[in-house]
């Protein structure tokens, strides 16, 4: 399985002033856009490390899933949520030749936790022998800040806040988030039961 992010999150949705109010910096001065950068920066990171213990994706992107085999013949369940649009199944054989698999031969399950791409027949169709199929698909709470439940909103603010209070420590504590960060997101992480299986 190889899950690959297609577009990024746009700059226009980052919440950069609400977080230099979060942090209480200072305006009205001359150098007032000089951190810009590093505040960016810090917010990407605090929703690539919340969207990695989630499985949530916060802001709305593109992704393509290649798998080499189905996880189950009428059910593939996909690794990240929410999606809300599957954009196109294609096969991909040991060349690299593509063919698009009709849109009536499988339909989205939308779940918050595990959503899944399911057959409409008797089964998913047949991934080729050492091929792969490749599905593209639109995933995030919405394209947009304000799109997000107002925890996660909360969880990003903390978790940047955290960044960039301690941008300067070297010292390794062992990746673990702070205590707020972490209460705010544990309703969103999958209960995991083993082999895979939500």
């Amino acid at each position: 399985m190889m899950l690959i992010e297609e577009t990024t999150v746009p700059q226009s949705a980052l919440p950069l002033g609400l977080f230099k109010e979060h942090l209480r910096l200072g305006s009205g001065f001359s150098d007032d856009g000089l951190q810009d950068g590093l505040l960016e920066g810090f917010l990407r990171s605090a929703m690539a490390a919340i969207e990695g213990r989630t499985s949530k994706v916060l802001i709305e992107r593109d992704f393509a899933l290649t798998l080499s085999a189905w996880a189950d013949p009428v059910r593939q369940p996909l690794p990240i949520a929410p999606v809300s649009a599957v954009a196109e199944v294609v096969l991909l054989d040991r060349t690299g030749q593509e063919n698009a698999v009709d849109a009536a031969a499988w339909s989205l399950r939308p779940d918050m936790q595990r959503p899944a791409l399911l057959a409409t027949g008797s089964a998913l169709p047949a991934i080729p022998r050492a091929g792969s199929v490749r599905l593209r698909f639109l995933a995030g709470f919405g394209p947009d800040w304000s799109d997000l439940p107002s925890d996660l909103q909360q969880a990003v603010m903390l978790l940047a806040a955290h960044y960039y209070e301690y941008r300067l420590e070297t010292q390794y504590d062992g990746g673990c988030m702070p205590f707020g960060v972490s209460a705010l997101i544990e309703r969103y992480r999958a209960l995991r039961l083993g082999r895979g299986v939500v």
